[in-house]
């Protein structure tokens, strides 16, 4: 056992933002925070971090209470935290010798992320200059770049020291479809490579990819924790997929059936279990009915949040 996150708890005023949060992380991978804007996952976080106070509880790293002063951490931030004035590759020797990483091996760490991440062109700038000019390439800064490219940025600054605990909060945000294949790409290596992480998102196809535990959180409070599978079968294979080229709502009515979502893609529709899907199914074909797709499912980690947490909340 690594990682125990024993009984957080944090008020501001009357309200109570975090109560008693408990996980524990007995091996690597990828442990996921997830709830609603102002459910305390950032709060959580920031606690763990002793980025702010807890009014209880305690975080402890392989037996040992958890200080970022002597743990190596890697932290990528939600919001963003590059100095905008400031050269991209300052900042990184910054981080760097912040995480008492020498300049030599923090130059060659930079070089190997900057050449994943795609970022050579304005880390190293002089690289592409054409060669017969006569001007000198100017360092970039982080202002200069685009939103996604100073979150590669900030995630080379929480990897330059190659932590063995990484916290993400929400890594993929905001990112196009390339990028977040790439961010995926590093957080697999990294996964690979033993690493604790624990991640907190809204995107939930992208944490059924990684996770395999999971604490949902409402107003504070765990509504859902454990193994994701667990959860899932927990609930059963209700979620009825279907897509026919003919008009089927006749078959529904006559199942009484409650239909959640249609698409031109097709029909979500929630049945009581595995024997009505199977009757469902044969009523469609003695009907006549001419079936594209016919699929009986767990529910998604989407439909689970959305069940278990419903509404609108303020920001953390």
């Amino acid at each position: 056992m690594s990682l125990v996150v024993k009984d957080l708890y944090k008020k501001y005023g009357e309200k109570v933002v975090v109560n008693n949060l408990s996980f524990e992380m007995k091996e690597p991978g990828v442990y996921a925070l997830l709830g609603t804007n102002g459910a305390g996952k950032t709060t959580s976080i920031r606690m763990i971090l002793n980025m702010i106070a807890k009014d209880g509880g305690e975080v402890l790293w392989k037996g040992e209470p958890l200080d970022p002063l002597k743990v190596e951490v890697g932290y990528l931030a939600e919001e963003r935290g590059l100095y905008p004035k400031y050269t991209l590759m300052d900042q990184l020797l910054y981080f760097a010798k912040l995480k008492n990483v020498p300049k030599n091996e923090a130059k060659k760490r930079i070089a190997h992320w900057s050449r994943l991440l795609e970022l050579d062109e304005y880390l190293y700038p002089e690289k592409f200059m054409p060669a017969k000019s006569k001007k000198k390439a100017k360092p970039m800064k982080a202002e200069q770049l685009s939103k996604g490219n100073q979150q590669k940025i900030q995630l080379m600054s929480a990897l330059i020291a190659d932590p063995e605990l990484l916290i993400f909060d929400e890594p993929i945000s905001g990112l196009d479809p390339v990028n977040t294949d790439l961010f995926k790409d590093i957080i697999r290596q990294e996964i690979n490579k033993g690493k604790y992480i624990i991640m907190s998102s809204h995107q939930m196809a992208t944490v059924e990819e990684f996770c395999t535990d999971i604490t949902i959180l409402k107003s504070g409070d765990i509504v859902v924790q454990g193994n994701l599978n667990e959860i899932k079968k927990g609930y059963g294979r209700v979620n009825l997929e279907i897509k026919c080229d003919d008009d089927f709502s006749d078959v529904i009515e006559k199942f009484d059936l409650n239909v959640i979502n249609e698409t031109p893609d097709g029909t979500m529709i929630k049945v009581k279990n595995e024997a009505q899907a199977r009757e469902f199914l044969s009523a469609l074909i003695a009907g006549g009915h001419s079936i594209v797709r016919f699929e009986l499912r767990e529910p998604s980690l989407h439909e689970i949040f959305v069940e278990k947490v419903g509404g609108i909340h303020e920001e953390d």
